[in-house]
């Protein structure tokens, strides 16, 4: 594909970005490889794309360095295609790109870490359910790299805002956006009913955007006893497409809880959360049924 920027747009990194994914199909290609989607065949079943058109920019995306091409089978040779470095870079513009629609093409223009329950934002999140969580690491609160799935027969993974050790450090107006309140309720609440997750078979993490030293900070304060997760880097985020809103000039995980199996398979997704108790017990009887699929 040809690139379009003009002489005078030629010092421009918006233009020059631009060439590179300002078409619809590469930036859709990108969200879908950071969807774990990696082959060509899986790709245009994913896209609804044309053999051709396909071809074309991920020839694209592989000469501009956003992709990687790496053989996965010799006879016939056979491809997968990977977010490189420079590729990972995109996913805070598709995030944003998100966002932006969420709020101001589905949504009305309002900043909020919920949303409705007959929103197209849960219908999103709620159709994880029977999907698979990509392979992928992120960093907990003392900083060791960390499977959100853990070896246990299920995995409940609390997103969340932000949480804070102490109350003046949460960002200017954070009381003022729907569902943004109310973090350590929620992991209290999981705290104080871990026995009860772990008898049921299931290790409970909570996830943010997050540093993991604001993390490790207020998991000492609230003497946590299971891992928070960062995703400050937005790899889950943008794996599952999981809703956000921005605050003090970070993408927020918008509060959801998915409950996901050994094997990957996200088998229960709680969104909105409106009740954060409620929230709790949902997800431990998600759990309890699951370990009981006969009852």
């Amino acid at each position: 594909m040809p690139q379009r920027t003009s002489l005078a747009d030629a010092d421009c990194a918006i233009a020059r970005a631009l060439d590179v994914v300002g078409d619809w199909w590469t930036l859709l290609i990108v969200r879908d490889t950071a969807r774990g989607v990696h082959r060509f065949d899986a790709l245009r079943s994913e896209l609804g794309v044309s053999r051709k058109v396909l071809t074309e920019r991920l020839r694209l995306l592989v000469d501009a360095g956003v992709l990687s091409r790496e053989p996965y089978q010799d006879r016939p040779p056979r491809y997968e295609y990977r977010l490189t470095l420079r590729g990972h870079a995109l996913l805070p513009v598709l995030i944003a790109l998100q966002d932006w629609g969420d709020t101001w093409v589905m949504g009305e223009g309002d900043v909020t870490a919920t949303a409705a329950e007959n929103s197209k934002e849960a219908a999103r999140v709620h159709a994880l359910v029977g999907t698979r969580l990509p392979e992928l690491r992120l960093l907990d609160h003392d900083g060791e790299w960390r499977d959100p799935v853990a070896d246990t027969p299920h995995t409940v993974l609390y997103c969340f805002p932000g949480a804070y050790a102490r109350l003046d450090a949460c960002p200017p107006g954070w009381a003022d956006i729907p569902g943004a309140s109310g973090c350590t309720l929620e992991s209290c609440t999981y705290r104080d009913q871990l026995a009860e997750f772990t008898a049921a078979g299931a290790t409970v993490h909570g996830v943010s955007t997050q540093r993991p030293d604001e993390q490790r900070a207020f998991a000492a304060a609230e003497r946590l006893r299971f891992p928070l997760l960062s995703d400050a880097e937005l790899d889950l985020t943008a794996a599952l497409r999981l809703p956000t809103f921005r605050a003090a000039g970070v993408s927020r995980l918008k509060r959801l809880t998915l409950v996901v199996d050994r094997d990957r398979t996200i088998r229960e997704a709680l969104y909105p959360v409106t009740d954060i108790e409620a929230s709790v017990r949902a997800a431990l009887r998600a759990v309890r049924g699951a370990a009981r699929p006969d009852e």
